[in-house]
């Protein structure tokens, strides 16, 4: 199990900020169960059941990590985009650091057609198909499209279809990738702070989503727990 594998540190959790909610007038009533108290006017999240919470969705990750499945990497909220490709490119795991875009989940198949295209466009490109058919500004144009077509797609050109799970960073924010992924049922794993509702997740993980510093710490608990179970699998 993946508690065995990664240690849960409280102390780091509160070093971090993670239990920082937001204003009192700001939150979400279905989050009681994980406020620990009132402070000036913001919520405090109760970090022993952000521990626990985390414990059970890496569980959870390591169970299908260790089984050669993708789990979808969202966030895309500027404190998070960074860190979220940095542990995608470590782990080998598809993700959106920039827009959702509406249907990723739900279109896929239209999704996927146009990943496809923006693949052989790249491909031709490479190879100078296009160097003997177009002058030099055609053959602009279309390094321009192969271009935007890699800014919206460049994180999930390697994801061959719907993915298993799906890690959000920011449950608020990214509300359309959690109604999507409720929609087809994929189970999701996200930080959900003070102000969101925990019921629409499978894998609740209470904590300053803010906070750069509590979304690096619990994503490198992530990145720890996917590397861990590829490994027992490797060796398997």
């Amino acid at each position: 199990m993946a508690e065995q594998v990664i240690e849960i540190d409280v102390k780091k959790l509160f070093e971090s900020g993670a239990y920082f909610g937001h204003r009192t007038s700001r939150w979400n009533p279905k989050m009681n169960k994980y406020i620990h108290s009132k402070r000036k006017g913001i919520h405090i999240i109760d970090l022993e059941k952000t521990a626990d919470c985390l414990k059970l969705a890496l569980d959870y990750i390591y169970d299908i990590s260790s089984q050669g499945k993708q789990i979808l990497l969202v966030g895309t909220k500027p404190q998070s985009r960074e860190i979220i490709q940095e542990v995608a490119q470590k782990t080998g795991m598809p993700y959106i650091s920039k827009r959702w875009l509406g249907g990723t989940l739900t279109n896929w198949n239209t999704i996927s057609l146009q990943i496809k295209k923006s693949k052989e466009l790249e491909s031709n490109m490479l190879a100078g198909v296009y160097n003997d058919k177009f002058n030099k500004l055609e053959i602009q144009r279309i390094q321009e499209k192969i271009e935007r077509l890699n800014d919206i797609y460049s994180g999930i050109k390697n994801m061959n279809n719907i993915p298993s799970a799906v890690f959000v960073v920011d449950a608020v924010i990214d509300h359309i990738c959690i109604s999507e992924a409720n929609k087809l049922n994929i189970p999701i794993v996200a930080i959900v702070d003070s102000n969101a509702d925990p019921t629409k997740i499978s894998y609740p993980i209470p904590a300053n989503d803010d906070s750069t510093k509590t979304i690096r710490l619990i994503l490198e608990y992530l990145e720890k727990t996917i590397i861990a179970a590829k490994s027992k699998v490797t060796k398997d």
